[in-house]
Formats: structure tokens, C-alpha cells, sequence
């Protein structure tokens, strides 16, 4: 498994980062990561330009334009092996799992409390928002 990008919020580029059966386990709706279906073949032109070989270089040389350049788009693309974003942990009592998120805290909170599928508490930056389950099976804590 790998640790993908699940949009929630596209207006506001709102994304939860996580393994998608560790997020799926909170949640009643089904979600999928970012890549599913989204991964593409796109083409784009590059402009001629001039290139030095070294620092201060008298003679640079021109790299010709190139037209339709192919490349791999994957909205679900994470550069270097950093988790981007800020940490959260969902815990309903019997598991506790962590996961990163960019965006507005405001809309995962929201999302996460309208899709809960047990009670569960949600932390981020150290505070606790217990969520109750919106129809559907409760947890006992610990």
C-alpha cells in the first residue's frame, strides 16, 4: 500500500493524505485516492532556449524548441518522500491512525464529521473533536 492524495474539497484544494483502507476504515461512503482513473498522457510545447555549460560560461548553445513534448500527469503526485501537510490521527476507541492533510482544517473537520461511520474523536495540532457517528455503528472506548 502507499500513502495517496484523497481530494475532498477541490474549490479549495482541500486533500487528506493516507493509505486509502486506513481512511476508509472511519468512513461510510467509499473514497478514492486522486490517481484512480486520474493518471494521464498530456503534451506541451518547450520554447527554444540558451544553456551555459558552466557558471560564467562565453559561449552558451541553443537547445532547439521541441513541439508536443509527452509527459505523466498524476494529480496524486507527492514530490520527494515527505507526507505533505499538517498531521491528524482519527481514534474511535479501538483504532488510532494517523494521517497528513493540506488544505482548510475547517473542511476536513466538516467531511470527516459528515461521513463518520463509528464515533470517533479527531486530533489535530494537539486538540480533541469528539465526533458522533451519523447513523452508523457506535464504538466503546477503551
Amino acid at each position: 500500500m502507499a500513502i495517496e492524495k484523497h481530494t475532498i474539497n477541490e474549490q479549495q484544494n482541500t486533500a487528506i493524505w493516507a493509505e486509502t483502507p486506513n481512511l476508509q476504515y472511519f468512513l461510510k461512503t467509499t473514497i478514492e485516492a486522486d490517481t484512480v482513473g486520474g493518471v494521464e498522457s498530456r503534451t506541451k510545447n518547450i520554447p527554444q532556449r540558451s544553456v551555459r555549460r558552466y557558471v560564467g560560461d562565453p559561449n552558451p548553445y541553443n537547445i532547439p524548441a521541441v513541439t508536443g513534448a509527452r509527459y505523466v500527469y498524476d494529480p496524486g503526485r507527492r514530490g520527494g518522500v515527505a507526507t505533505p501537510g499538517k498531521e491528524m490521527i482519527l481514534d474511535d476507541g479501538v483504532e488510532r491512525r494517523s494521517f497528513t492533510y493540506v488544505g482548510s482544517f475547517v473542511d476536513v473537520h466538516a467531511f470527516i464529521l459528515g461521513d463518520a461511520k463509528m464515533d470517533l474523536t479527531l486530533y489535530s495540532e494537539g486538540a480533541g473533536y469528539p465526533m458522533k457517528a451519523t447513523g452508523g455503528e457506535a464504538v466503546k472506548a477503551r
